[in-house]
């Protein structure tokens, strides 16, 4: 039996952007799970709220200042992040290069600030079920910003090698700047319960 061609794919690029890129698709699917995450989370925020006589529980409202400074420099952050994913479909390395070492500043300094937020809560983890729910949301905040930290250190590091200007690491590039979009946006309302909904 003779073989038949039915696709020649040999041309095609090894490495995809954007929607081409497996990559990207895998990130959507880990946002989607994540954001799932998040929105539970908030949800048992507002059904142990409801449980209450009144909320915080045994506890004054949380200061504003760290919060309120940290979501300040996420929203700041999605400016040169926005920039960076421009870059990396241009494949401007030098730009790109820059533009994650500002990025990787952007990711220390809400951790900073998230230091403060804990003790600015006035209540512990283990105090009762709003110090759980409210530590909780943080931690997994946290969680989310260190876990892009790190991917940036390391693509930081990968595009200052001969590794660096290619087709894939400028696509991990924008499946990056993709990432930390998420994690600013996921932080308004988790900043809006804990930092809002008490003083209403």
């Amino acid at each position: 039996m003779k073989d038949h061609i039915v696709l020649d794919a040999s041309r095609l690029p090894l490495h995809g952007m954007g929607m081409a890129s497996p990559t990207w698709w895998a990130t959507c699917a880990f946002m989607l799970i994540e954001g799932s995450g998040f929105a539970l989370g908030i949800a048992v925020y507002f059904y142990l709220m409801s449980l209450a006589p009144h909320w915080p529980i045994d506890a004054p409202p949380p200061d504003l200042w760290a919060g309120t400074w940290l979501t300040a420099i996420l929203l700041v952050s999605v400016v040169p992040n926005v920039l960076i994913s421009r870059w990396a479909e241009r494949k401007q390395l030098r730009r790109v290069q820059i533009g994650l070492l500002v990025m990787t500043v952007f990711g220390i300094l809400p951790l900073a600030f998230r230091i403060f937020e804990f003790p600015a809560l006035h209540v512990q983890w283990d105090q009762n079920a709003y110090g759980s729910i409210v530590w909780t949301l943080l931690g997994l905040h946290t969680t989310h910003i260190l876990t892009d930290l790190v991917d940036t250190i390391v693509l930081t590091c990968l595009m200052f090698t001969r590794h660096g200007n290619n087709t894939r690491r400028f696509g991990d590039v924008q499946d990056n700047a993709l990432y930390w979009n998420f994690v600013v946006l996921t932080w308004l309302p988790i900043y809006g319960c804990i930092y809002w909904v008490p003083r209403l």
